[in-house]
């Protein structure tokens, strides 16, 4: 038996979706019965049998903070999918973040121990590897540092990868993905799908920056080739390719045939917004725009992909491609009002 967590968000949705199209049946997680409208949509993009799809999934109501519902879903479980996890950039949220991120996290592993999992693959984040020096490249040597630039939600993910090496040491096989900035089709309100509605209202700037892009589709597919293969006790950063935001940001404008930017923003300026922003909290309204999310926007990140390509010897959907996909089904939500922008 399969178990995913976090099913229900961009990536836990492209990977049941792909475990199904194989046949096999997968147990997940859900808050709600509401919250599998989102699994429905998710799976009408790519194929139009949706009932029978859904049908391959085995719902268990409940979240990783619940010790009673992780204990029934993992009931007869050989192999979990760990999706779950809450991101955010603003420091008032570190309870929530450190709580669903850390203690979540914790929480699965030593259910998993305590029913005999024999693997697990924990969807991570390429913000767990820490700060690096601009424009230094990133491998999986890539050592945590402590520092006061890392951000909470950075901080709340290597805590969590603790915990998965931690239940490695006591007998789990385990991998860890590192995965880049992920260009898919999702919530168009929320996380990096949230980029496309943006641009679509209208983007008249750029910054300097650079960093890694991977298809939400490449994710899934490398999360369970690892999981039927022998590798056990490695991270993986899964990135297609470095891109500068101007690009990332110019080639989704013309994929949703809107005008690219042609302002140049400045970090002095970034951190002007940074906090204009912050001020209005007096005032009760949640910034967009924080400190971290501000500063990362002129950083300059390279991946190197080539642990995972050599390992499984996997090929990358090209950046473009991603956008052209993603897009081409943003404007067909749009089209017919599937979503409010």
């Amino acid at each position: 038996m399969i178990l995913v967590t976090g099913g229900t968000g961009l990536v836990g949705s492209h990977l049941l979706l792909q475990i199904v199209k194989q046949g096999k049946h997968v147990r997940a997680l859900r808050r709600n019965e509401k919250s599998v409208r989102k699994i429905q949509k998710a799976f009408s993009w790519y194929d139009r049998d949706v009932e029978n799809l859904m049908q391959q999934i085995e719902w268990v109501d409940g979240n990783v903070l619940d010790l009673i519902s992780l204990e029934k879903a993992l009931k007869n479980v050989e192999l979990v999918y760990h999706c779950a996890g809450k991101v955010s950039f603003d420091r008032r949220d570190r309870h929530s973040l450190l709580q669903v991120n850390q203690s979540g996290t914790a929480n699965l592993v030593n259910a998993a121990l305590e029913q005999g999992v024999r693997k697990i693959c924990h969807l991570s984040s390429v913000s767990a590897l820490g700060k690096t020096q601009q424009g230094e490249t990133i491998t999986e040597n890539h050592f945590w540092k402590t520092s006061r630039q890392n951000s909470i939600y950075a901080i709340s993910k290597y805590a969590a990868e603790r915990e998965i090496w931690r239940g490695h040491e006591e007998g789990l096989e385990a991998v860890i993905l590192n995965p880049s900035i992920i260009i898919g089709p999702g919530d168009w309100k929320s996380g990096s799908t949230r980029l496309f509605s943006t641009i679509w209202n209208g983007v008249p700037a750029y910054t300097s920056g650079i960093g890694g892009y991977v298809d939400v589709r490449d994710v899934a597919s490398v999360m369970i080739q690892l999981m039927e293969s022998d590798l056990s006790g490695q991270r993986y950063i899964i990135s297609s390719e470095n891109w500068s935001f101007e690009n990332i940001i110019t080639n989704i404008a013309k994929a949703l045939n809107k005008k690219p930017p042609r302002l140049k923003l400045y970090p002095w300026m970034g951190e002007m917004g940074w906090m204009a922003e912050h001020l209005l909290r007096v005032f009760g309204r949640t910034p967009t725009l924080t400190k971290e999310i501000a500063r990362s926007a002129f950083h300059q990140f390279y991946y190197d992909n080539s642990k995972i390509k050599n390992a499984i010897n996997y090929n990358f959907i090209p950046v473009d491609k991603a956008i052209a996909h993603t897009a081409q089904i943003f404007l067909e939500d749009h089209k017919l009002k599937k979503i409010e922008i």
